[in-house]
């Protein structure tokens, strides 16, 4: 195992910590810069995980999928924790952004039951979209009014939409694709 996928399962184990703290910052308000500290600690993970697989060219198969699913576990878990426990993020953001999660996932079902080979690759609206998404979690850690958040989160819907639209037709190409070849 390559240490870009220790970093990708580090990430992954930081999620409860990350939870616990948010949890406890409800009696405890200091402990909610620990858990941007956490959250600070995965997101630099994804960082340099990405990093180091390019640098050592340690790109793995099991690298190809822990990686965007710690992602996904990370900011999926954040976005629906920071909304149950009163973080003032709204319900639709959270909607916006698993229900993008889980169409793409979905989509992954649909291709593999058609036993369609596909590359999961990341483009670059999808980039931007995981990076808006960790910076509306660090900025609704970080402020106690919200006066930057909104414009954060409206960010991160803008640009979950769009790469979520272009998954969506990158699928439907390769489903259409496919099926021309077998006929």
């Amino acid at each position: 195992m390559s240490f870009a996928d220790k970093l990708s399962i580090a990430r992954i184990i930081l999620i409860p910590f990350f939870v616990s703290l948010l949890i406890y910052s409800r009696y405890h308000s200091i402990l909610r810069y620990f858990a941007l500290g956490v959250f600070v600690v995965a997101v630099l993970s994804d960082f340099f995980d990405g990093l180091v697989a390019r640098i050592k060219k340690e790109k793995s198969k099991f690298g190809k999928v822990i990686d965007p699913l710690a992602d996904k576990l990370l900011l999926i878990i954040s976005f629906i924790s920071l909304y149950f426990l009163k973080f003032a993020i709204p319900l639709w953001v959270v909607i916006i952004i698993v229900s993008r999660d889980l169409i793409i996932l979905l989509g992954v079902v649909v291709l593999n039951f058609l036993k369609i080979d596909i590359t999961i690759s990341p483009s670059i609206w999808g980039k931007l979209t995981t990076f808006f998404q960790m910076f509306t979690i660090l900025i609704v850690l970080i402020e106690k009014e919200l006066k930057l958040a909104p414009y954060t989160w409206s960010l991160a819907i803008f640009f979950t939409i769009v790469s979520g639209m272009g998954y969506i037709f990158r699928g439907i190409k390769t489903i259409n694709l496919n099926t021309n070849q077998r006929l």
